[in-house]
């Protein structure tokens, strides 16, 4: 029988940003680590885990938190406003909510985003789907440029996977953790989380 020798953790979000300079690809498998959970789990192009989400309650839930490997919340997504469909994302665990920080960014049910009021610009972006229905794009509103877009996985061979594995390719210079967060935004719009 072959040993099977751990890797060193890769820790993406080791920082408050993971961004690179290069385009990167992400595989989202709409599978929670959590036994029974709900949520979703994130492999880099090493096939290495670098986020996971859990919402430890119902799919479509009104609290959803993505962590990095080591359990680390990243955003914790509220649903505020159950009836009109708005979400908002704040940086790090409930614990930072009790202090009434300002979220990072909201998102509307028309799926636009606004970033936080730090911003001194008028940021927005917007989620949009495309064919299929897990797959999506986010586009930066100032450009109309493509941030990250979201589509089914293929196998080198050519054959679809699932409509519960993704590839999720991230453009240069944007932030991976919060491409992960509007995706997990885009998923409990549409019931897949």
């Amino acid at each position: 029988m072959a040993k099977v020798h751990p890797l060193q953790p890769v820790d993406a979000a080791s920082s408050s940003n993971y961004v690179t300079a290069k385009r990167e690809s992400l595989t989202v498998w709409m599978k929670s680590l959590v036994m029974r959970g709900n949520g979703c789990t994130v492999f880099n192009e090493n096939g290495e885990i670098v986020y996971r989400v859990d919402n430890y309650d119902n799919k479509g839930s009104s609290e959803v938190y993505l962590m990095d490997l080591r359990g680390k919340v990243l955003f914790t997504i509220l649903r505020t406003v159950w009836f009109f469909g708005r979400w908002k994302g704040y940086k790090g665990d409930r614990s930072n909510l009790m202090t009434k920080e300002k979220p990072k960014f909201q998102v509307t049910n028309k799926g636009r985003v606004i970033l936080g009021p730090e911003n001194a610009e008028a940021i927005c972006y917007k989620l949009v789907a495309s064919a299929g229905k897990s797959a999506f794009k986010i586009i930066d509103c100032r450009g109309g440029g493509v941030v990250a877009e979201a589509r089914r996985k293929q196998s080198s061979s050519g054959v679809l996977l699932g409509d519960d594995v993704l590839t999720l390719v991230v453009e240069p210079h944007v932030d991976h953790s919060f491409v992960m967060a509007l995706a997990t935004v885009y998923g409990l719009m549409h019931r897949r989380l």
